[in-house]
């Protein structure tokens, strides 16, 4: 068999198993650096007790905003082994959250679905991801995942290739959510509001790009009926990319984006979901990650 790693649009083809580093910079075992309960997700997933978040380190993607770049750019976090995972599921799923919370987990999907099927948790399991996936790959958590919240960046694929080096974002993104919809099917919350089953789109509006927000929100109108998906459409960028390479992504959002895109938003007939206040723009939603859980 293979040891050639295909598990993220990138295929890169890298060894990961003997060491070898492609895109994501991480080799085969999983890193992780915290595992926690969170209170910083939407209400169906925080809900009262927090969400038993595991964030894992090295990305696919390598946005040039990235909030969480000491992990995800920078690969701080502690390797362990399938079985390790395992118990870390379990451990937080024994603290009472609602949900185990997957974060960029992607470039470990084969070893994640090994230590799901290991846990047999009793809790929903969300896939908390970029949305820049495969088809194929996604297939690989078939029945052992129950929610899956992928972001949904880009409409442009220049855009996606400035921030994220990735110009085929859009379409490979798209594919991945439809191939999420197929597996879950509509999204059910229980009597206390809290996502059991289903989709829940993320978009990231960046400045004086509502275009991407105006697109994506026709396109989940076009594609899912009022009761099959939910979409959150989140107003917290900070400004931490590289201001002299992106200029046009120093600032945040102006009062105008903000309410041109609600706007949008309510217009579209989108009834189910989230629309994040400009409040929301500031560094301490950004959680530590200090190895806790780990």
């Amino acid at each position: 068999m293979s040891t050639n790693c295909m598990l993220c649009p990138r295929k890169c083809g890298v060894d990961r198993e003997n060491g070898a580093l492609g895109f994501c910079r991480s080799a085969a075992d999983p890193v992780v650096a915290r595992a926690a309960a969170h209170f910083g997700e939407e209400p169906c997933i925080s809900g009262s007790c927090g969400s038993g978040t595991v964030f894992f380190s090295g990305c696919n993607l390598h946005c040039v905003f990235c909030q969480n770049r000491t992990i995800s750019i920078g690969g701080y976090g502690k390797a362990v082994s399938v079985t390790r995972l395992a118990e870390i599921f379990t451990e937080l799923a024994e603290q009472d959250v609602h949900n185990i919370n997957l974060v960029t987990a992607t470039h470990f999907t084969d070893k994640v679905a090994q230590a799901l099927r290991q846990a047999k948790l009793d809790i929903p399991v969300v896939w908390n991801s970029s949305g820049y996936e495969t088809v194929e790959t996604l297939r690989l958590l078939e029945g052992l995942v129950q929610v899956y919240m992928p972001d949904l960046k880009y409409s442009s694929a220049e855009a996606a290739a400035r921030y994220s080096g990735a110009g085929d974002y859009p379409e490979t993104a798209k594919a991945a959510i439809l191939e999420m919809y197929r597996q879950m099917g509509d999204f059910s919350l229980d009597s206390e509001g809290l996502l059991q089953r289903g989709v829940l789109i993320r978009h990231l509006i960046l400045p004086g790009r509502l275009d991407d927000a105006f697109d994506i929100i026709d396109w989940i109108s076009e594609h899912f009926h009022k009761s099959a998906v939910m979409l959150s459409l989140m107003s917290q960028y900070v400004p931490l990319a590289d201001q002299a390479r992106f200029p046009e992504l120093a600032r945040r959002l102006t009062e105008d984006e903000y309410q041109r895109a609600q706007s949008y938003l309510f217009l579209s007939g989108i009834e189910n979901g989230y629309f994040q206040e400009l409040s929301s723009a500031t560094e301490e939603l950004i959680p530590s990650f200090d190895l806790t859980g780990v």
